[in-house]
């Protein structure tokens, strides 16, 4: 869900997407817009129970005592009693008191009481499926070691022509983890470029279908869900189009796609001082936050 400071706007542009047949609104705590969409939906005249709902814990709130009421508070913006999905936004987990963005070392690595508390709101009703996001094999592996009652139903992550992850892919596969794509066309600096990819142009001329329904139906043919988003009406009916593509067409983008070194457009590894995924190398670009 894009971020979108005014409320007319998200009203408009989520009235666009469910008109055009969207039912799932991906968001969280931090993108702050949660009150304005809860009000876009509840104007909608879409029933609730069509729609799928996400919402991500965020750093600060990983310490047991504070999950259920952040997700309260969220609730209460999203004007709903449940949440479809609810994800911990990071593997990073925040100390919440006066010292911004202050790690919390302990909880970072042993997300298990966080984990705990969410399975709580399960039980309760409040959530219907829990969660993760921005996790790496490493990460998920030291999640699932404990007894969990419940395994993670999706890792969202960025997943593009640029970090196509394939080896995460295939791990999360094999481990029945859904995985979700955000910034499936690159992130918003890059979305021109990718698009100007020789081999994508060439299967969209093939196809007769536009270089973003290539990516997004790309994505959907290895089996994640794309979160594309645009505030552009027009885009946001056009990445609603999948097209089965020629297996042939697939491989020649996959190949691409997975022969060039893996690039991140979205890494606050430097700003947090924490080595997110144990191999980015640390440079002036970090520090965007999705």
């Amino acid at each position: 869900m894009q971020k979108i400071e005014h409320c007319c706007d998200v009203s408009y542009y989520l009235q666009t997407a469910l008109e055009e047949g969207y039912r799932h609104i991906d968001g969280a705590w931090n993108y702050g817009n949660e009150a304005e969409v809860g009000q876009a939906i509840s104007e909608s005249g879409v029933p609730r129970k069509e729609i799928w709902l996400t919402s991500k814990l965020w750093n600060s709130f990983h310490a047991p005592q504070d999950v259920e009421p952040a997700l309260d508070e969220s609730l209460s913006r999203l004007r709903t009693d449940y949440l479809d999905l609810y994800l911990i936004h990071w593997p990073v987990a925040f100390r919440n008191g006066e010292k911004e963005n202050e790690v919390d070392w302990e909880l970072t690595e042993n997300p298990y009481p966080t984990w705990k508390r969410l399975e709580e709101m399960v039980d309760k009703g409040k959530v219907r499926n829990i969660g993760i996001s921005n996790f790496d094999i490493r990460r998920i592996q030291n999640l699932t070691a404990n007894p969990l009652k419940i395994k993670p139903y999706v890792n969202q992550v960025e997943l593009n022509y640029w970090n196509p992850q394939p080896e995460l892919l295939n791990w999360c596969k094999d481990n029945g983890i859904l995985l979700e794509a955000y910034s499936p066309l690159g992130g918003a600096d890059r979305v021109r470029e990718t698009l100007a990819i020789p081999e994508v142009q060439d299967i969209a001329k093939e196809l007769g279908i536009t270089p973003a329904q290539v990516y997004i139906s790309w994505h959907v043919q290895r089996g994640t869900v794309a979160l594309p988003k645009s505030v552009t009406p027009s885009r946001i009916k056009e990445n609603f189009q999948v097209t089965a593509l020629p297996d042939e067409a697939f491989q020649k983008l996959e190949k691409a796609a997975t022969s060039h070194r893996p690039s991140k457009n979205v890494d606050p590894s430097k700003g947090w001082g924490v080595d997110i995924w144990g191999w980015i190398e640390f440079d002036e670009d970090m520090g965007n936050v999705m």
